[in-house]
């Protein structure tokens, strides 16, 4: 009995297996002919927020780094020049804001690329997004990696060279203004020191004047008999007074005077 179950088995599910193979052979067709006759794009079926291939607007793109440095495989690359003051016609960007960088460079490897979307979140001016190009197959593995910067090779070069020259000459410019700086310092220094030359040599011949004015009188007073300690009349306490007025005012004014020729030299 067992023989004959085993051959009722084996007709019965190739029995089963035709039925299942005859419904599809004379059934409807579920294939899509792609591309010839169905396509997801034009046929309206992409989904809505599917991750296709990206695209960076180069009109709103500011060279941040944000999309290569959230990339989680390190498939975008950007390079980025800064613009000088000196550069004529420099386009604004799409949000209205003064372009600062010129973006040289962003290339993204399509055969790195996991399509996360991360990119796409961190962009503060969302010049990066997903589009609905999905049919990009390449023969050659190079030809998978897209760089979206709209400057020409030549145009790069030039960027690059301008901004060099730039920073030559601004380095140029700091150092003459330091050497400027050095040598009013040290002209300063010189006229101070000058300066106190001056009120010492000055300070010396008045005080060898007032005592030679002071010592006059004395030789007509008869001598006295008692040396006692002499003791500054308010005369002589008010001529002080005014040689101390007159040395700090002098000082003061020289200062001024090597100040003003220190700020000439130094423009």
């Amino acid at each position: 009995m067992d023989y004959f179950k085993k051959i009722y088995d084996g007709l019965s599910t190739t029995g089963v297996g035709m039925k299942i193979t005859l419904e599809h052979l004379f059934g409807k067709k579920v294939t899509n002919q792609y591309p010839e006759i169905y396509h997801p794009i034009t046929s309206g079926d992409m989904p809505l927020n599917s991750r296709n291939r990206l695209f960076v607007d180069m009109a709103g793109c500011d060279g941040c780094d944000s999309c290569a440095k959230a990339c989680p495989i390190n498939c975008i690359e950007v390079e980025t020049v800064r613009v000088t003051p000196d550069e004529e016609n420099v386009p604004d960007m799409n949000n209205g804001k003064k372009r600062k960088m010129w973006v040289t460079k962003h290339e993204i490897d399509f055969a790195k690329c996991c399509f996360c979307s991360l990119c796409t979140l961190v962009c503060p001016t969302e010049a990066i997004y997903m589009t609905q190009e999905f049919e990009y197959s390449e023969f050659d593995r190079e030809n998978l990696k897209y760089n979206f910067s709209d400057l020409t090779p030549e145009q790069v070069v030039e960027k690059k060279a301008s901004f060099e020259q730039y920073q030559i000459k601004k380095k140029e410019e700091q150092e003459a203004k330091k050497k400027a700086d050095a040598e009013a310092k040290k002209a300063a220094e010189e006229a101070l020191a000058n300066l106190a030359k001056e009120e010492e040599s000055t300070c010396g011949s008045e005080e060898a004047e007032d005592v030679t004015i002071k010592e006059e009188p004395k030789k007509v007073e008869p001598p006295k008999v008692e040396d006692a300690p002499t003791e500054l009349s308010e005369e002589d306490l008010e001529k002080q007074k005014a040689r101390d007025e007159r040395r700090r005012e002098n000082e003061r004014k020289r200062a001024e005077r090597m100040a003003a020729k220190a700020k000439e030299g130094g423009e």
